[in-house]
């Protein structure tokens, strides 16, 4: 057998899987590599079923193509994999080859693309709406609240009784706090400053920083593909993201619980429209409670929070950035296990 039979299989976009003539898998491309977390090095000569979970209508729809020599197209397809809570919706076609070394061809389509794309246009379209919202939102109030701080610091100098100083103290001290979080909303508009970058130093800052604030029983794991390039992106601007991310899962589960730092090179993704052949994908992955549901549409806008004491700004600031770098935030998320993904391009 040869990792690579038919050469131009290398750059379709569209996953495709090669079986031999005992069903074992002979070939995969990269776009099969990337959509099944999967490598031909660990998998060439291995069974179906050591790649995917769920499979009995992929080996249905590959029981008919045999039996009736002719290509079949299974067109909903549900096909898990072995990462924990990974489920796929495809269409999948396969082809009966008159090969010597290969006896099937599987051909595989998201079904979910055409909405993934649309959902990418919705989040830029939302993003430039929250910037423009917390933009007005920081200047309405700096004002107001600027005048009250002054009012604060002259009354003090007018009260005889020290005691009663303690309550303008209060007011002022809580003007700078609200100064302050509304300086962190006009932070997006600053414009960011693109250096080569090692994305495992943003990593292991964050972890760093998380795990100085919740030292007890939190676990960070690490789960690295060393081998990733350097990307151009604002270095302050990913830690930012990854921050906000990593906190909130720590947060979520009360500094108790397990966090995951993963990074994987993806290929031949589409990102804000536009084609990469190769992006750096980091995954942050906890094992808390899970986002409510009724959350899941509207987690990144701006003052949405699951916690009571959240202010519903780290995650919009955090797709904020993403987009600013070309890339894409998104997570699933069930009790057990919730995943964000952040895509980078490589360019």
């Amino acid at each position: 057998m040869t990792s690579s039979p038919l050469p131009t299989l290398e750059n379709l976009a569209t996953a495709i899987v090669l079986l031999d003539k005992q069903s074992r898998i002979a070939f995969l491309n990269p776009a099969a590599e990337h959509l099944f977390e999967i490598s031909l090095s660990n998998m060439l000569g291995h069974p179906l079923q050591s790649a995917f979970t769920h499979t009995e209508q992929l080996f249905g729809a590959i029981q008919s193509a045999l039996a009736n020599h002719a290509s079949h197209i299974e067109h909903d397809l549900t096909l898990g994999t072995h990462t924990p809570g990974h489920k796929l919706h495809l269409s999948c076609t396969v082809t009966p080859l008159l090969m010597e070394s290969y006896e099937l061809l599987l051909e595989f389509h998201t079904i979910d693309r055409p909405l993934k794309l649309a959902r990418e246009e919705q989040m830029h379209d939302q993003t430039q709406a929250n910037r423009l919202l917390l933009r007005n939102l920081a200047h309405e109030i700096k004002n107001p609240l600027g005048g009250i701080r002054g009012a604060a610091q002259l009354l003090e100098q007018e009260l005889e009784k020290p005691a009663l100083r303690e309550y303008t103290q209060v007011v002022i001290q809580e003007a700078d706090r609200l100064r302050s979080l509304l300086e962190k909303l006009l932070t997006p508009q600053q414009v960011p400053h693109f250096s080569a970058l090692n994305i495992h130093e943003v990593l292991e800052r964050v972890r760093s920083v998380v795990l100085a604030e919740m030292p007890d029983d939190l676990l960070i794991q690490r789960d690295y593909d060393l081998s990733l390039p350097e990307l151009d992106g604002d270095k302050e601007q990913l830690i930012q993201v990854v921050l906000n991310i990593v906190r909130n899962a720590a947060q979520a589960m009360q500094g108790k619980g397990k966090i995951t730092l993963r990074t994987r090179i993806a290929r031949q993704v589409t990102l804000m429209k536009k084609r990469h052949r190769l992006a750096i994908a980091v995954q942050i992955i906890d094992n808390g409670p899970g986002i409510p549901g009724h959350l899941h549409d509207t987690i990144f806008y701006p003052l949405v929070s699951g916690r009571a004491d959240g202010h519903g700004l780290g995650l919009t600031l955090a797709q904020d950035f993403v987009s600013r770098h070309q890339g894409s935030i998104e997570f699933e998320s069930e009790p057990g296990r919730t995943c964000f993904t952040v895509m980078l391009p490589l360019q």
